[in-house]
């Protein structure tokens, strides 16, 4: 890689499916301040909207996909990621490497510098009630034990005379 090469990568994110279209733009707005604040270039930023999950990731059968193109030293990457594991409605993740040595100026960006500021300010913007009450109701359902417990049955019969083995 020389100096004025960077890396090219793809970023799936999956997202909580209750999430607001707000909450989407302040994730998408922290990804970007990410990027930005490690010398990186956001090339792409789409929203492929609610899907169903192929299995069940941390008890949702749907999620929302974000989809990132990026260009950026290999460092770049595990700053994002780190990001991203720190973030409750981030429920899955996924880069992958699409090519070495590309020219920043050789790829031009399909994000707007208006869709980028929108992002950015959404990040900034406090959360709204309805984003609060979500994520109280969810550390809540983190404090509950399910009871798993495999013991005898309560019909069990516990007294000491054998029926069977009683003699005459």
């Amino acid at each position: 890689m020389t100096p004025e090469t960077l890396h090219e990568y793809e970023n799936i994110i999956i997202l909580r499916p209750d999430l607001l279209d707000e909450g989407v733009e302040r994730i998408k707005g922290r990804i970007a301040q990410v990027i930005e604040k490690e010398k990186g270039q956001l090339l792409r930023f789409d929203n492929w909207c609610k899907r169903k999950l192929a299995y069940e990731v941390k008890k949702h059968g749907k999620g929302i996909y974000l989809y990132t193109l990026l260009l950026g030293h290999p460092g770049i990457i595990a700053e994002v990621e780190r990001n991203l594991r720190m973030w409750d409605d981030v429920i899955r993740y996924m880069t992958v490497k699409v090519d070495e040595d590309v020219d920043p100026s050789a790829r031009p960006t399909e994000v707007t510098a208006e869709e980028l500021e929108r992002a950015v300010q959404a990040a900034q913007r406090p959360y709204s009630p309805e984003e609060q009450r979500r994520a109280s109701d969810d550390d809540d359902d983190d404090d509950t034990v399910e009871s798993t417990f495999n013991g005898p049955s309560a019909d069990w019969d516990d007294d000491d005379d054998d029926d069977d083995d009683e003699e005459d």
